[in-house]
């Protein structure tokens, strides 16, 4: 079964209006809730006092109409006896220099490393399961709510006793540590772990001493989310997840997922980027050997005290349900499905309002349940395979935040990699990758802005990869930090002048709309992401600079032969053009630029065509299909209208 479904909070609505939107959910072709993350205080109102008969007679309302549920830990949102129990367990803010307590007013506010409040986290996730984890309507659950380092984490007093414990742990000595972090540098070195304290976002800061601290309190979450997941599983055999939201990749998917059983995520592209919410598809997909699911997207518009970022069309609704199932997911959720009466959020876009009136995102709901429901034999026969991957590390990316290189690549190299790299393959199927999945599935790994290759042992395994015939695309602006956020000494990069055949003559930060390089074969194109200049040391130049100054006729992409396979080392990022022609992969198929076509394969074979830009396209098929929604064959050039999909099987 496909889930097309809402986040629904039945807690704030009377048992007769829960009916009503019951009914309503079933004429609108809605399968799936996602109830409970924010109602511990419904559950328990006093501490060790239980009440779950509410949520019961939700689920068991539910079920009886065909609904499923997707039940979610409430430790986002503790209720307030709580933190009377522990009023030191709520999140301190760094504020400059100053630390600033925050209040029981909103969410996410719980110290991660405070053991009191997380024994009543995982307290609460075990009476749960313990009430709800038999009941045949709970098909999956949540651990939390968009969990991240807000703030980049909690600065109390204990966060950072436990900061110094990781920091020994990791470095034995704090005279290693000095050495690591090149602290002689400014005569910053400790005397002793007790003299660090957490990085201030009000100064000057050291890039070593911001990257380990966002590490300590990512490995705060990751304990903090397993602990719940494990006292969930004790009573419950359905699948445990928590839905991720890609805040600036601070957090790492992979390390947060080894532990849990299927991949959860949120988004909330505007219309206009709609095609970025295909990048995370491709990053979801291949975590787990099982379907993903969209646990929270929006629908007509996103909104917090007021509506925000521009309404979304009932096509754009459309076109965003369908794309993470056309790449391999198998649940679709919005936010929300009745909005709010009080509270926080009220400006939020829904299905229904506030007094049970359909919005216009409510037009695509049924039309979305028919055609998924007529696709899903071909959708379950069949998956999304690649030989192309795209490397995207969540350390590279903090390394990148804290020394950016490129001027405002701080904050941008999710932005830069979809610009520069991934979208230029619409018309493929691409994997996105940390640097802990195995390789050997690949033909050809792209590694951009990958700026440390020690992470999880990648860098043996790529040059494994390589030697047994595999295509290595690596760079710009990787490998050029270790492990600690410190620059190699003996040469930019660790291993890749050596393992290329090149010396890098000169590294250039520069990036304009007029510099050039061109190919061998003449091809002029456009560059990004700075320029490293190469002299050829056993490599051969694929393209070379033309009016960079100080760089022309130097090597800006070289190529070498290592074991049975190659190294394409590119000192820029060229334009999309060339990028394919280095990959040298035929397409899905030929398609207008606005279109995505994902090739699915096993029992069932075919593509799957989504129009992303509200505009008109085409795609040209090399073979008669059919057309799956609307009932016929096809075959030739097929014409597209805007926010349009197409699912064809091979005849």
């Amino acid at each position: 079964m496909y889930y097309l479904g809402v986040a629904y909070y039945p807690e704030l609505w009377d048992k007769s209006e829960i009916l009503k939107d019951v009914q309503r959910m079933k004429d609108a072709g809605i399968n799936c809730v996602r109830v409970g993350e924010f109602a511990w205080g419904e559950m328990e109102r006093k501490e060790g006092e239980y009440d779950f008969s509410f949520f019961k007679y939700m689920l068991d309302v539910m079920y009886e109409n065909g609904i499923y549920t997707v039940m979610c830990t409430p430790s986002c949102t503790p209720p307030r006896w709580a933190f009377e129990k522990y009023p030191d367990a709520i999140r301190v803010r760094s504020a400059g220099f100053r630390k600033i307590r925050l209040e029981h007013n909103a969410r996410v506010h719980s110290c991660k490393s405070h053991k009191g409040i997380r024994a009543l986290n995982v307290n609460i996730a075990e009476k749960m399961a313990q009430a709800f984890g038999d009941h045949p309507g709970v098909i999956g659950w949540q651990i939390d709510n968009e969990i991240y380092p807000y703030d980049y984490g909690c600065y109390c007093d204990n966060c950072i006793k436990e900061f110094r414990i990781y920091l020994q742990n990791k470095y034995g000595t704090i005279e290693n540590l000095n050495e690591k972090w090149g602290m002689h540098r400014w005569s910053l070195d400790y005397d002793s772990f007790e003299q660090i304290l957490p990085p201030s976002d009000d100064t000057w800061e050291h890039p070593s001493r911001q990257v380990e601290w966002l590490f300590f309190q990512n490995d705060l979450i990751y304990s903090y989310v397993k602990e719940q997941a494990d006292a969930v599983r004790k009573y419950s055999k359905a699948p445990v997840g928590t839905d991720m939201m890609n805040i600036e990749a601070l957090l790492s998917y992979s390390k947060m997922n080894r532990f849990l059983d299927v991949v959860q995520h949120n988004h909330y592209n505007l219309q206009k980027d709609l095609y970025k919410s295909l990048f995370y598809y491709d990053f979801a997909r291949p975590l787990k050997d099982r379907p993903f699911w969209v646990t929270e997207t929006q629908c007509g518009w996103n909104g917090s005290f007021a509506a925000y970022g521009g309404y979304r069309e009932s096509g754009h609704n459309y076109m965003n349900s369908l794309a993470p199932i056309a790449k391999g997911a198998e649940m679709n959720l919005y936010w929300l499905y009745r909005s709010h009466k009080a509270g926080h959020e009220l400006g939020h876009g829904s299905i229904l309002s506030s007094s049970g009136r359909p919005n216009s995102a409510a037009k695509t709901t049924k039309t979305l349940s028919e055609h998924l429901a007529k696709a899903e034999g071909f959708l379950k026969g069949s998956k999304v395979k690649s030989k192309i991957a795209l490397t995207y590390s969540s350390t590279s990316v903090v390394d990148l935040r804290y020394f950016p290189v490129i001027s405002d690549l701080d904050r941008n190299v999710e932005e830069r990699l979809i610009q520069n790299f991934y979208d230029a393959f619409r018309h493929h199927n691409i994997d996105v990758i940390e640097t802990e999945k195995c390789l050997d599935e690949y033909d050809v790994v792209i590694s951009p802005m990958l700026a440390n290759l020690d992470d999880d042992g990648f860098k043996e395994r790529v040059i494994e990869f390589v030697k047994n015939g595999g295509t290595w695309i690596v760079g710009p602006l990787s490998d050029i930090m270790t492990e600690y956020a410190v620059k190699y000494e003996h040469a930019p990069y660790s291993i890749l002048e050596e393992l290329c055949g090149v010396y890098t003559k000169y590294q250039l930060p520069i990036e304009n709309d007029e510099y050039r390089a061109r190919l061998t074969d003449g091809t002029e194109f456009k560059i990004f992401l700075g320029c490293d200049a190469y002299e050829l040391r056993g490599a051969t130049s694929l393209a070379t600079y033309t009016n960079v100054p100080d760089l022309e006729g130097l090597c800006a992409i070289a190529q070498n032969k290592v074991g049975k396979g190659q190294i394409i080392l590119l000192g820029t990022a060229p334009d999309k053009d060339i990028l394919l022609k280095l990959v040298n992969k035929e397409p899905n198929a030929i398609a207008s630029s606005n279109i995505c076509v994902v090739k699915r394969e096993g029992e069932e074979n075919g593509l799957i065509a989504l129009e992303l830009e509200n505009k008109d396209g085409y795609i040209i098929l090399d073979k008669p299909y059919y057309d799956i929604i609307n009932d016929k064959e096809v075959s030739g050039k097929i014409e597209m209208k805007p926010f349009s999909a197409l699912f064809l099987k091979e005849i």
